[in-house]
């Protein structure tokens, strides 16, 4: 099942009150194992940055001055969410500026329907102590040292690890990891499980072609031949 980690930075509190998003960071997830997928912008909220949410996350009017407009960015983002489920804590914080986003440019909202809120249920699984994301990291002993500040990005990558622990989910996992087939690959290497499905290749055809023109610039002998196999003997 393919599932959307979702976190959202915002100039404030409420968007009712002309609070604006200015950063949408997505994870995309398949039977709750993170695919290598991601969806991240940062938005020009079209507004001053107060001082209190620039103590946050850090994003500033200047550094937002020249990002994209949530109009421009929209279908790509809903590309990419499609019509999966949504993982988000406090879901009804994000979803609310999402949303008056989207009411901002008429177009549709997003379903409550679809929210997985991850805030109620870390409440019902710990009830009566303090459940933020810092909260939850150090309880399922999730490396959180990175989050000096808040960023959608990283955040929906922690709550990722989060959400695998707080529906028991990785407990299956390790369950099914002593089931699947083992494929030994060569001797000595240690067994690898294998992906069904595998991640997609990060490296673009541009990336490509800007290292081969680069390595052409090195000549006939670059440096790095001299420890290929063979190499001492031929100079020899």
């Amino acid at each position: 099942m393919r599932e959307i980690v979702l976190d959202t930075e915002t100039t404030g509190l409420d968007p009712l009150r002309g609070d604006r998003l200015v950063e949408i960071g997505c994870i995309e997830i398949f039977n709750r194992m993170p695919t290598g997928q991601t969806y991240h912008v940062y938005i020009n909220p079209e507004r001053d940055m107060p001082a209190e949410a620039f103590a946050v996350h850090g994003l500033s009017t200047e550094f937002l001055a020249g990002k994209p407009l949530f109009t421009e960015v929209v279908d790509e983002f809903l590309a990419f969410i499609a019509d999966t489920p949504l993982v988000i804590h406090n879901a009804s914080f994000d979803i609310s500026f999402i949303n008056a986003e989207l009411e901002r440019i008429k177009r549709p909202v997003i379903a409550r329907d679809r929210l997985v809120d991850t805030l109620l249920l870390a409440r019902r699984k710990h009830p009566g102590v303090s459940n933020r994301l810092d909260d939850l990291c150090s309880r399922y002993s999730i490396d959180n040292s990175r989050r000096t500040k808040h960023g959608a990005l990283l955040d929906a990558e922690l709550l990722a690890e989060v959400y695998v622990d707080l529906i028991g989910a990785r407990q299956s996992q390790l369950i099914l990891a002593s089931e699947v087939t083992i494929t030994q690959v060569g001797h000595g290497d240690m067994p690898r499980r294998q992906r069904e499905i595998p991640l997609a290749p990060r490296v673009t055809d541009a990336e490509r072609e800007a290292h081969r023109a680069f390595i052409a610039t090195l000549g006939d002998k670059p440096i790095w031949t001299d420890y290929l196999p063979g190499a001492a003997e031929a100079a020899a």
